[in-house]
């Protein structure tokens, strides 16, 4: 078993442990593997300590905790981010896993949600009273890193991102205090946490504005035959859909190969697909007749469309994205998709190494597009779609080769773009304050002064880091 070993003052650490109403894990306890486990597999590292939080208090003491030991710090909500910003080797974890009570207010359409809650528990809480968060699109994700990174999902081309629907937050800083961020009370933070990730301290509860969603909604999963020409002009007929749809349709394309599983007939498995996928927010009945195109302009290998429970919607992505396997994702804003964008697409997508990964296109519009930097951090708004390709694979064997397959294709699709990303599709080891700036484009001098005003030293720096200016 690999430790780093960091020598604590025990006497320090018996009153840390002492003051937190949840437990600690230290290497060598039977839970510790178990505590140090992300989501992505491809992450294996080693705190010194895991301080599980059950209340704000046991995040102040973990703070200071982190500043008397002058540890690194990692902070876990749901642990769902591909680049494992959730665990560090030889600092502190401070986990707000425990932390995941969600209270919903009806009358208002708003929810508190800790900071530790995850897309599921959201859901489970809104959908009683008739209400969604614009969240994202797999329920096992943690709220905090999709809110703070940005927050595309089935709601956005109607409602805007997470980010745009962040009403107020409380937020633990990198000094220990705990100060709340709303329109009326530190205005420029709240600003800061709408797309600016992690970087201005721990958000221990966030409010949401929610909407009228559900409880059932029509939902597209339909995989259609990618052979030969049929990938690009499937693509296309997407595209030109989805470009002329009305604000309640939110959705995205994908191709791959069908994967050897169970979940698909044998007769399919290798297939090249393409996959229309879209919810539709308003009336069912009107959905299911809105988004038939997308069901039957070609026959489809695999339909699992159909009215179904909003909440089943959300978790259709679930089983494609199994905790352990290993994850490795790059994304790039586009300007916009001609003959040979799709062709250079297409030829990479070919080229995957692993048949459990796709090649996402998200087109981007609507609601997104009302919000700005005037209202919130993220910048990526002005683009026509992001681009996604996505490497999940089993063995660590073929990590090379998926890496390399992910770095290749966003390299060749850079005359397509302004160079921005979204961050919450963005790998382990990218490349650092040139990739910040390209991301946050205009605002980033404005965050680097944030960052200086609520973390001058850079405490947080395990995540999509932003320097504080000089």
């Amino acid at each position: 078993m690999h430790t780093l070993m960091v020598n604590f003052d025990q006497d320090a650490l018996r009153v840390f442990s002492n003051q937190l109403r949840g437990k600690i894990t230290l290497p060598g306890d039977a839970n510790y593997d178990e505590a140090r486990a992300i989501w992505n597999g491809m992450i294996d590292r080693y705190p010194a300590i895991i301080a599980h939080c059950e209340t704000v208090d046991d995040v102040v003491a973990s703070v200071q905790f982190a500043h008397e030991q002058n540890l690194l710090v990692a902070v876990r909500g749901g642990g769902h981010n591909v680049a494992g910003h959730a665990v560090c080797d030889g600092g502190i974890v401070i986990d707000l896993s425990h932390m995941n009570a969600v209270e919903v207010d009806p009358e208002a359409k708003l929810a508190r949600a800790q900071g530790g809650a995850t897309l599921g528990e959201v859901d489970a809480a809104t959908q009683a009273h008739g209400l969604a968060a614009a969240m994202g699109v797999v329920s096992k994700t943690g709220i905090a890193g999709l809110t703070l990174g940005g927050g595309f999902g089935w709601l956005s081309k109607k409602y805007g991102m997470a980010c745009d629907n962040l009403v107020a937050a409380e937020v633990v800083t990198a000094d220990g205090r705990v100060i709340r961020a709303s329109e009326t009370e530190n205005r420029d933070l709240l600003w800061g946490l709408r797309g600016g990730g992690g970087n201005f301290g721990i958000v221990t509860s966030f409010e949401l504005r929610l909407h009228p969603v559900g409880p059932e909604v029509m939902f597209v999963f339909a995989l259609h035959d990618g052979e030969g020409d049929r990938m690009k002009s499937a693509l296309q007929f997407y595209l030109d859909f989805a470009a002329n749809a009305p604000e309640d349709v939110n959705g995205l394309a994908a191709i791959g190969k069908i994967p050897h599983t169970e979940h698909f007939p044998e007769e399919l498995h290798g297939r090249p697909f393409v996959l229309t996928v879209a919810l539709y927010t308003g009336d069912a009945k009107t959905g299911e007749q809105v988004l038939q195109p997308l069901r039957d302009f070609h026959p489809p290998l695999v339909d699992m469309s159909g009215i179904m429970p909003y909440v089943e919607a959300q978790q259709m992505f679930d089983p494609d994205y199994p905790d352990g396997m290993r994850y490795y994702w790059k994304s790039l804003n586009l300007n916009y998709l001609d003959d040979t964008a799709l062709d250079r697409i297409i030829e990479h997508a070919r080229q995957q190494p692993s048949e459990f990964s796709t090649t996402d296109l998200w087109p981007i519009g609507g609601a997104v597009r009302q919000f700005g930097p005037e209202t919130s951090a993220y910048a990526g708004r002005g683009a026509a779609y992001l681009i996604n390709p996505e490497a999940n694979w089993v063995d660590a064997a073929d990590d090379d080769a998926n890496v390399e397959w992910v770095r290749d294709f966003i390299a060749d699709m850079q005359e397509f773009s302004d160079g921005g990303r979204y961050l919450n599709f963005a790998g382990f080891q990218e490349e650092g304050e040139d990739m910040m700036r390209k991301a946050f484009a205009g605002n980033y001098q404005r965050l680097a002064e944030l960052k200086r005003k609520y973390d001058p030293e850079n405490f947080f720096r395990l995540n999509q880091n932003i320097n504080p200016s000089a």
